[in-house]
C-alpha cells in the first residue's frame, strides 16, 4: 500500500509472531511488545535529519553527525499505546511524550477522547503517533487531528499490526501520515477487531481479561 511501510526484519515477524499466540503469558506479552517497539522505533526514526558538531575523542578533534533540530515526541494512544513507549524510550531516551486518552465506543465504534497532554512546541518537533493496533482507524484519525489541531505537521503513525480498513480511513482523513507497522492482518471482524490479529492488545498488555 501506498504511504505504508511493512517492517519484514526476521526478528520483528518472529517476535509477532510469538504475541499472536493465544498461550502467551501476560508477562511475556508485555515484553515482547518492549522489545518489538524497540525494533519499529529504529525503522520509523531511519532517515531523521542529520548535522554535524565539533567534538573531542580521546585522539584528536572531529566534526561528528548528530541530530538536527528539537527533539522527537511520542504520542501514545492509551491505555495500550503505553505498551509500546518503554521499548522506543530505550532507544530514544530524550524524546518528549504526549498522552493521548482515546476509547473506541463499542457500538459506534467512534473515538471518544477522555485525556490529552502534549508538549507546547509541537510545530517544532516530529511527532511519532503509537498505538498497537490500525483496526477501524477512527482512534488514530482522531488522535492526529487532535494533534494538528495543537500544531503537530510533522506526524508519523507506528502500530503494531494494521488492517486494510484501518489504513485506507487514516489515509482518506491524514494522507500525509505514514504508516510504520509489522504486518497488515486480512480485515476486520464484525466487532472491528482485526482477523487475525492478536487479540484485545491492553487487555493482553496488562491481564484484564
Amino acid at each position: 500500500m501506498d504511504n505504508v511501510t511493512v517492517v519484514a526484519h526476521p526478528l520483528v515477524q518472529h517476535k509477532l509472531t510469538l504475541m499472536r499466540d493465544k498461550t502467551t503469558s501476560t508477562k511475556g506479552f508485555r515484553q515482547l511488545l518492549r522489545e518489538i517497539a524497540t525494533l519499529l522505533c529504529y525503522e520509523v526514526t531511519r532517515d531523521l535529519p542529520l548535522t554535524t558538531t565539533q567534538i573531542e575523542t580521546p585522539l584528536t578533534t572531529m566534526q561528528a553527525q548528530v541530530l538536527a533540530g528539537k527533539k522527537l515526541v511520542f504520542a501514545p494512544i492509551l491505555r495500550a499505546g503505553m505498551g509500546l513507549i518503554e521499548g522506543m524510550l530505550d532507544l530514544v531516551p530524550s524524546a518528549r511524550v504526549a498522552h493521548i486518552g482515546l476509547y473506541r465506543d463499542p457500538v459506534s465504534l467512534t473515538a471518544v477522547e477522555y485525556y490529552f497532554k502534549a508538549p507546547s512546541d509541537l510545530s517544532e518537533r516530529p511527532v511519532i503517533v503509537v498505538d498497537p493496533m490500525l483496526a477501524t482507524g477512527n482512534t488514530a484519525v482522531a488522535a492526529v487531528e487532535r494533534l494538528k489541531e495543537y500544531g503537530a505537521s510533522e506526524l508519523r503513525f507506528v502500530c503494531l499490526l494494521a488492517a486494510p480498513e484501518g489504513i485506507a480511513n487514516l489515509h482518506r482523513h491524514h494522507p500525509d501520515v505514514r504508516v510504520w507497522t509489522a504486518a497488515i492482518d486480512q480485515r476486520l471482524n464484525d466487532h472491528g477487531y482485526i482477523i487475525p490479529g492478536l487479540g484485545d492488545a491492553g487487555d493482553r498488555l496488562y491481564g484484564t481479561r
